[in-house]
């Protein structure tokens, strides 16, 4: 999203990544299409996966370190940069900075788009993906990794205003001017590449009858109290008659976070817990990026379901905006997904904090929601107030912390 528009801000980017065939997410050739032809992206190896599998673990970082390390350095040892820029989830590249920072003299910023270092399975006692033990291992490393990398960092840019205050607490030695809240936006650009590239999906179905609501995105375990407060909503509407039975079906896309072949249900669990399995249906593996949009413009209405966590900005909230559905957004109070909801007016906001439940949650959903009828009804969302929240916006941003860092 932010290399469209960086030129235009004075900085030209040279991208290094893994090449495709090391990677085990799923494939996109046509998101190459929203990327401009004049940017440089070198490609490096990595361990193959199907030697690593055979011995426990297929991390991208562990199996690409060397080789991002070999090609960073003969990269920066042969021509000049200004900046090194990390913005990934596999955090264990990131240190790399602190390499090149004492070796070349560049500085690096750090964005982060998660927690680096999570302890939301830690407070809440729930099972973390992969099991206790290899979750503990990874934020063993994960905190000291962490404490001796961000204090090297020229400048710390994260997608939540949480972000900053638990890492100010975790290391008092970070100054506040040290951070920029940066989310992801919206990109315009993503729906014509999905119109020109004439994609289909195969989830919403059409003229059945039903309304087809959707939510794509991964389903966390913090997100069981607003999946089961919306399902009691809609329970409610059907038995008061402000819906027909069977009137609406909610479609749920990508919620696990798995491979496909070993994707696993999320939410029919929780539907079956609550008597309402014939209104959901389920795809937990995850479809391309452009489909997904697809399936947000074909949709009748649209879901963004929060989890308890008061950091989750729910980044996918700009995309869902400017497929100009009817949306609804269910979300923790201190979510900074609030502002961007009354500034823009895109659609119905439900706030919920650790003392809501999930009765107060579907209560509050049926008012605003249903008996509102407000499901069928598209808010306009201004051009002028969406335009802070845009991809070129960001980037721009983005750009002036890199001013000032070379500055």
């Amino acid at each position: 999203m932010m290399l469209p528009t960086l030129e235009a801000c004075g900085w030209n980017a040279v991208v290094l990544a893994v090449a495709a065939e090391f990677v085990e997410a799923p494939l996109e050739p046509d998101l190459l299409l929203t990327i401009p032809d004049s940017i440089e992206i070198i490609r490096c190896p990595a361990i193959p996966q199907r030697l690593t599998r055979r011995f426990g673990f297929g991390s991208l970082t562990l199996r690409s370190l060397r080789s991002l390390r070999t090609a960073g350095d003969r990269l920066l040892g042969s021509r000049q940069f200004d900046l090194v820029f990390f913005s990934t989830t596999e955090f264990g590249i990131i240190p790399l900075g602190r390499r090149w920072k004492q070796r070349f003299g560049i500085p690096f910023v750090v964005d982060l788009q998660d927690p680096w270092v999570n302890s939301y399975y830690s407070e809440t006692g729930r099972t973390p993906p992969g099991g206790r033990f290899k979750h503990w291992l990874t934020q063993f490393v994960a905190e000291r990794q962490e404490r001796n990398t961000l204090v090297a960092a020229a400048h710390i840019i994260s997608v939540s205003p949480q972000y900053p205050k638990d890492l100010s607490k975790r290391h008092p030695d970070l100054s506040p001017r040290s951070f920029s809240v940066i989310p992801f936006g919206g990109s315009s650009r993503d729906y014509e590449v999905m119109e020109a590239t004439e994609q289909r999906q195969s989830i919403i179905p059409r003229g059945d009858g039903r309304r087809h609501w959707l939510y794509a995105g991964a389903a966390p375990p913090g997100i069981r109290r607003t999946v089961l407060g919306l399902l009691a909503a809609l329970k409610q509407a059907e038995r008061s008659g402000v819906v027909g039975e069977n009137e609406i079906c909610l479609h749920f896309v990508g919620t696990d976070y798995a491979a496909a072949a070993l994707a696993r249900p999320k939410i029919l669990p929780l539907a079956r817990e609550a008597g309402m399995e014939s209104a959901v249906r389920e795809h937990p593996s995850r479809i391309p990026y452009l489909q997904t949009l697809r399936c947000l413009k074909d949709a009748d209405a649209v879901l963004i379901l929060g989890l308890d966590d008061t950091g989750y900005t729910a980044s996918k909230l700009y995309p869902v905006i400017l497929a100009e559905r009817p949306l609804l957004c269910v979300i923790h109070e201190e979510s900074s997904a609030n502002d961007v909801m009354r500034q823009t007016g895109a659609g119905v906001t439900v706030s919920f904090n650790e003392r809501s439940t999930e009765e107060d949650i579907g209560k509050a959903i049926f008012e605003r929601w249903f008996v509102t009828r407000a499901f069928a009804t598209t808010r306009q969302v201004s051009s002028a107030a969406f335009r802070p929240y845009t991809a070129e916006s960001m980037t721009e941003r983005v750009a002036e912390v890199f001013d000032g860092v070379v500055a």
